[in-house]
C-alpha cells in the first residue's frame, strides 16, 4: 500500500519470488553506523553500513543488519548480485512482500 500523497510504492523495491522476496538496496558503506536512511529514488532503500567495502566486510553487514531487522537466521539473507556495486539486489527467503513491509514501516 502506498502512503498517501507520497506516491511510493513498495512494489517498486520489493519484487516477490518462489520462496522470499528480492529487495533493492543502494549501500553507502563506511558509515558511523549501519541504518535505513529511506528511500532511494522510488527503486530501491538507502542503507548505511558501519563497514568498510572492503573483503566482502559490507556486503556481509548488509546481510547480518537486515537478518536482524527481519528477525531471520543470517542464511536467510543473501545478496545476490551487485556485490562490488553500491546497488545491490538482496534475497529475503522465507518472507512475503507483506512481512518486510511491516519491518520496513517505521524506518521508511
Amino acid at each position: 500500500m502506498s502512503k498517501a500523497g507520497t506516491g511510493v510504492r513498495a512494489e517498486d523495491f520489493l519484487r516477490p519470488a518462489k520462496g522470499g522476496v528480492y529487495v533493492n538496496l543502494r549501500v553507502s558503506p563506511g558509515a558511523k553506523n549501519t541504518a535505513i536512511k529511506g528511500l532511494y529514488g522510488e527503486g530501491a532503500i538507502r542503507l548505511s553500513v558501519a563497514a568498510p567495502p572492503v573483503e566482502g566486510k559490507a556486503n556481509a553487514e548488509v546481510e547480518r543488519y537486515l537478518a536482524q531487522l527481519f528477525e531471520l537466521s543470517r542464511s536467510e539473507v543473501t545478496v545476490i548480485k551487485g556485490a562490488s556495486s553500491r546497488d545491490k539486489l538482496i534475497f529475503v527467503s522465507g518472507l512475503g512482500p507483506d512481512e518486510i513491509r511491516t519491518h520496513l514501516n517505521t524506518l521508511l
